[in-house]
């Protein structure tokens, strides 16, 4: 191996290098390291072609994807270790593209693992707006760590959580591509996540400021909404599919055993029903009762001002 100028590049490719390292063999497989190309054969006899990157030959640390003889020659060692397990891109050939495999994977979590139809909209905008655009119409075997990784450093505008968010998606994508078209690696193994750095510092209404945003609520409705949400700490379609008969005033407790998602009834995200205590809280300062919430008229729990709650929500 050797280099020649910082222009030239090490790429997999039909070449006798002008000087450097003898070919490497074993286990049938031989590659030879150039100035400029590179070409490695495996155990079948199928040539794998792909670019390593530029040369450096300055001072001090190389900047980002520039290679070193000994930085190349390690590459090389790794693309060698992955033919001889048969796991190196281009060696497999599916016959799928990657928006086959998201197709499937759609179906499977859909069909097979019954995902929440609100948990399979965020899946479908994620695919539509970034992963389809950037690999859709690439081949399975031909998309690998270094084809995620720039796809990864191209993500703007998005929070670091966003980005893993994409990453766990890509990676299901793969290993369920894995089962169907027996892909030996799942690309995104080799990918790291971004780092999430949580404050700690959460900002919190006080009861003072909760009562008053129920006092000014629209409706009595909106404003039981608000006092269920800041005391008992439910999920904004957990508090749409609360029922009066959900509600146990005597026990000082209310049962969630629904949620409200993608415009139908469904189970709480922790998929098991679950019992809320009622925080005690003070009274309003204002004619309008926390909507209900307070001791009930009637033995059904609902005022007899207040309409029957309905299926669609019953709301408080």
């Amino acid at each position: 191996m050797s280099l020649i100028c910082p222009r030239e590049a090490y790429d997999f490719a039909p070449c006798v290098p002008r000087r450097g390292i003898p070919p490497a063999t074993s286990s049938g497989l031989s590659a030879r390291v150039g100035p400029s190309r590179t070409r490695s054969t495996g155990p079948d006899g199928r040539q794998v072609q792909k670019r390593v990157g530029p040369a450096w030959t300055e001072r001090g640390r190389p900047r980002e994807g520039w290679f070193t003889k000994r930085t190349a020659e390690a590459w090389l060692q790794d693309v060698l270790h992955d033919a001889r397990r048969g796991t190196l891109p281009g060696m497999v050939r599916t016959g799928a593209t990657f928006a086959d495999a998201a197709a499937e994977w759609l179906r499977f979590v859909e069909e097979d693992r019954e995902r929440k139809p609100s948990t399979l909209v965020g899946y479908r905008s994620a695919l539509k707006a970034h992963l389809l655009p950037a690999f859709g119409e690439m081949k399975l075997e031909d998309i690998g760590p270094d084809e995620v990784e720039r796809w990864r450093r191209s993500l703007t505008g998005m929070s670091n959580r966003s980005k893993n968010k994409l990453l766990i998606q890509l990676h299901g994508i793969f290993r369920r591509a894995q089962t169907v078209w027996h892909l030996p690696t799942n690309p995104l193994v080799r990918v790291e996540k971004h780092p999430i750095r949580a404050s700690g510092d959460v900002q919190v209404f006080s009861p003072e400021e909760v009562w008053a945003l129920v006092r000014a609520a629209a409706s009595d409705q909106d404003g039981a909404i608000y006092l269920t949400a800041a005391f008992m700490g439910l999920r904004m379609g957990e508090l749409l599919a609360l029922r009066w008969r959900d509600v146990d005033f005597a026990g000082s407790t209310i049962r969630v055993r629904t949620s409200w998602a993608g415009g139908d009834l469904t189970t709480p995200k922790s998929g098991k029903v679950r019992a809320v205590p009622m925080a005690p809280t003070s009274p309003p300062r204002s004619p309008r009762s926390a909507a209900g919430i307070s001791s009930p008229t009637s033995t059904t729990g609902c005022s007899s001002a207040r309409p029957a709650p309905t299926w669609t929500g019953g709301i408080l």
